[in-house]
């Protein structure tokens, strides 16, 4: 109850204050690339339910399903999306996903449909949890991109090494949470992103 109470105020709060940006970078989207301003795409939320993920187009359009992982130097991605994934300035419109409920601030990050199911016995406990901007495993996982980059099989690396690893991360913090842990992860996050 604190934690969604904790999630409607500051991504309410967050939404106004972000408004400047939004539109600042949806200019700049339209300006760069043709294609809508937001990338929506369906998501695997609480218990199973399916919803929907509100963020900034990043890609080419229509290019943004084409493949599982994303790799630093896709070329998929434009010129304004390589600004705004290295700041995750993408994901702001997530807010939106909290406020209605679909979202936590903290949580596991939700996974598209294929790799939901891949989830076995405890491990879907995970799915007992909202799914959250950001989580221990986004902050060790960070430089995902650049690291998937650098590996022949990126697809494999991420399926036999970066997606386990998830699991077991989520899965800890499925079994230890509560809001202070979640504000201390919030914190984590901001100092990795301007490190």
């Amino acid at each position: 109850m604190i934690k969604r109470m904790f999630d409607i105020i500051f991504s309410f709060f967050g939404i106004i204050l972000f408004i400047p940006i939004f539109f600042v970078v949806a200019i700049f989207i339209k300006l760069d690339s043709k294609g809508p301003i937001f990338f929506i795409q369906n998501r695997v939320g609480l218990n199973g339910k399916i919803f929907k993920i509100i963020k900034f187009r990043s890609m080419k359009s229509n290019s943004e399903n084409s493949l599982t992982v994303t790799l630093q130097d896709d070329n998929r991605i434009t010129r304004v999306g390589k600004k705004i994934r290295k700041y995750k300035i993408d994901e702001i419109p997530e807010l939106i996903n909290v406020l209605i409920g679909d979202m936590s601030f903290v949580g596991p990050r939700p996974d598209v449909p294929g790799y939901a199911d891949l989830l076995k016995g405890k491990s879907r406990n995970i799915l007992k949890l909202r799914p959250g901007i950001t989580s221990r495993a986004s902050i060790k996982y960070a430089n995902e991109e650049q690291i998937l980059m650098s590996k022949e099989d990126p697809i494999a690396y991420n399926n036999e090494v970066i997606f386990p690893d998830k699991v077991k991360m989520n899965l800890n913090y499925y079994q230890n949470n509560n809001i202070w842990i979640d504000i201390k992860i919030i914190f984590a996050t901001l100092c990795k992103l301007y490190e």
